[in-house]
């Protein structure tokens, strides 16, 4: 099988953080009940693994599923909240490609405040710091902006910036997943003004990967606003999720989880070739939750590379760089 797959493998709704945009922490999987090295071995090849909770590290065989994951995919990065440093420093020794993204929420009292981690960002700040020390190739922040951060966006970005990593963000959404269903930004104007911000720090680098980072961010915008979706959405199709329970989801935002089939009771080909897994695609052709997260973004982005292309080419060159809210007719 062509390695063109894009997934994403919850391991674990087990977390040691209590984000006020995330209820994950209220509905703990047991151990007993998560995803085994057998199951796992059982995935399709993919092009890129996103490993993901609840916080992955609480699972100290994070190594054992790093090490069958890399015989599937070209490319994998573990989302974590980065309070496990000395077993995420070991990781990387092991391996040294794996990509290291750790959740923080603006600056150290923003961030604590949301997170509900005590010293949570000195401890994800320690984190980053050591991985940069020991010359870890593959290692960023990444913020879920809502009202209480956005004045924080633009610092953590240069933040990032001066020590050398990725700036990944995303927007208040609500799911399933999160067990969030009242997550909102009020002050949409505000936090989009940030954005904009952002965005032209962006295009001022002279790094093509910032430039589609601009894009993405200026589809948050659009999310904010609530307005459709910039590209397509192909979850299901070029792209999945597998939970703890071994159930393979479209995706992490719809309102309610619609299940494909289950890999401890199936295999890989039988399982994704299913009636149920066709019905579950027509659902999600239907879908009109209009998100914008990186797990259904990027897929997307590349594969419908020529409209982020144009945004970038007008945006960078033919405009000089600069990027505007007042261009944008979904700004009300």
């Amino acid at each position: 099988m062509a390695r063109n797959l894009y997934g994403t493998v919850i391991v674990t709704y087990r977390c040691n953080a209590h984000c006020n945009m995330c209820d994950c922490f209220k509905h703990p999987t047991k151990p007993e009940e998560e995803i085994t090295l057998d199951v796992i071995r059982k995935l399709p090849e993919m092009a890129f693994t996103n490993i993901t909770g609840g916080e992955p590290f609480i699972r100290r065989d994070i190594p054992d599923i790093v090490r069958e994951l890399y015989k599937k995919s070209d490319r994998i990065v573990i989302s974590t909240n980065g309070y496990f440093t000395d077993r995420i420093i070991s990781l990387c020794r092991e391996f040294p490609k794996v990509g290291i993204r750790i959740s923080i929420e603006g600056l150290q009292k923003t961030n604590d405040s949301i997170r509900g981690i005590p010293d949570g960002y000195r401890r994800g700040y320690g984190t980053l710091t050591a991985l940069v020390e020991m010359g870890h190739p593959d290692v960023g922040f990444g913020m879920t902006v809502q009202d209480m951060n956005c004045g924080d966006l633009v610092p953590l970005y240069l933040l990032s910036d001066k020590m050398g990593m990725e700036f990944a963000t995303a927007a208040l959404h609500n799911s399933f997943y999160f067990r969030k269903y009242d997550n909102r930004i009020v002050e949409r104007k505000r936090v989009a003004e940030n954005f904009e911000k952002l965005i032209n720090e962006l295009l001022k680098s002279n790094s093509p990967k910032k430039w589609f980072r601009a894009y993405f961010n200026h589809g948050l915008i659009n999310y904010i606003y609530g307005n459709k979706r910039l590209l397509p959405c192909d979850m299901s199709r070029n792209a999945f999720f597998i939970d703890p329970f071994c159930d393979v989801i479209p995706c992490n935002g719809m309102l309610h989880k619609a299940v494909m089939g289950n890999l401890k009771e199936q295999e890989w080909e039988e399982l994704w070739n299913s009636e149920q897994a066709r019905q579950v695609r027509r659902i999600t052709k239907e879908c009109d939750r209009n998100c914008w997260m990186i797990g259904s973004a990027s897929p997307a982005m590349h594969r419908y590379i020529w409209i982020p292309a144009w945004w970038v080419i007008k945006h960078k060159f033919l405009q000089g760089g600069r990027y505007s809210l007042d261009e944008n007719p979904f700004i009300r």
